[in-house]
């Protein structure tokens, strides 16, 4: 029982909350437009919980083996670095993962698709593999694009654009004008939890040469960053809200602005930077209350 325990630590599970939020909104909408099918909606959750994983094992890895994750991390601490799971184990696991996400991956595309839509089904498989690629990457290999100060451009891609939008074409077989906003707001709302991630990390990442977006603009701006993304999400989401109104019950996910507004007053008043954790799992599940919330008065 303690090995499973420090390996579902090691997968990250507050994460996955967050990964699925996409996917919710993007069904909901199907779901009102008459697309929606419980076979695709659970191949997606599975696809994007499979992606998840593979990322938080690999960043855990990436990081463990630049010595990037040491005893200057304020976050909490991971499998490698604890030496609770060797640099081995982990590797044995990220190659598992790969093959799930695979099959996971093929199984949505076929259950979507089916023999049908050539073009669609080539896209698909395109994107599936560059997610798989984008999930290792952020931290392996010599040219990690988290090292970068890449890492806001992928979360809002993937989390964001991928999430909603294709999700929703894997339902509809096509694009409709309203997946746009919310994507975008999901999307930054994804960077924000990497961006509070690498506010928290700012110092050990600069000793260690990790150069994420963070570090580059320094504390003070990327404070300025992070208000400037979460504002720009909820301005967003409320034009969203403004041009798609139908009744009352669509906007009911501005409850969701609550804790994000008493975040950010907390943001303002942090001056250490592990006060900067316990905000992470806070937008995090913000978000996930927004898609909620958002698809639920959707469906009204």
């Amino acid at each position: 029982m303690e090995n499973i325990s420090v390996w579902l630590t090691a997968m990250r599970l507050r994460t996955l909350p967050l990964s699925v939020s996409g996917i919710i909104i993007a069904s909901s909408f199907a779901h009102y437009n008459g697309y929606f099918d419980w076979k695709i909606f659970t191949m997606a959750i599975l696809t994007t919980i499979s992606l998840q994983v593979l990322s938080n094992l690999s960043n855990d890895y990436g990081d463990g083996m630049k010595g990037t994750d040491n005893d200057n991390r304020i976050g909490p601490e991971r499998a490698i670095q604890s030496g609770k799971i060797s640099p081995g184990a982990m590797l044995e696991a990220i190659k598992l993962n790969i093959v799930i996400c695979i099959i996971c991956s093929f199984l949505l595309i076929f259950t979507s698709f089916g023999s049908h839509h050539f073009y669609l089904t080539l896209t698909f498989f395109c994107l599936g593999v560059a997610a798989i690629v984008a999930a290792m990457r952020y931290t392996l290999g010599n040219k990690a694009y988290g090292y970068r100060g890449l890492g806001d451009i992928f979360v809002f891609i993937f989390f964001g654009l991928i999430s909603v939008i294709g999700c929703y074409v894997l339902y509809a077989k096509t694009i409709d004008h309203i997946v746009f906003l919310p994507s975008v707001a999901v999307g930054l709302l994804s960077i924000a939890v990497l961006n509070l991630n690498n506010m928290r990390d700012i110092e050990s990442d600069q000793l260690s040469e990790k150069v994420t977006l963070a570090v580059r603009l320094g504390s003070k701006k990327a404070k300025i960053y992070h208000y400037f993304i979460i504002i720009t999400a909820i301005v967003i989401s409320a034009i969203f809200g403004i041009l798609y109104y139908t009744s009352p019950f669509n906007l009911i996910y501005v409850i969701a602005y609550i804790p994000l507004v008493l975040h950010l007053k907390k943001v303002k008043s942090i001056k250490k930077p592990k006060d900067f954790d316990p905000e992470l799992k806070k937008v995090a599940l913000a978000t996930f209350l927004l898609a909620v919330l958002l698809a639920v008065g959707h469906l009204m």
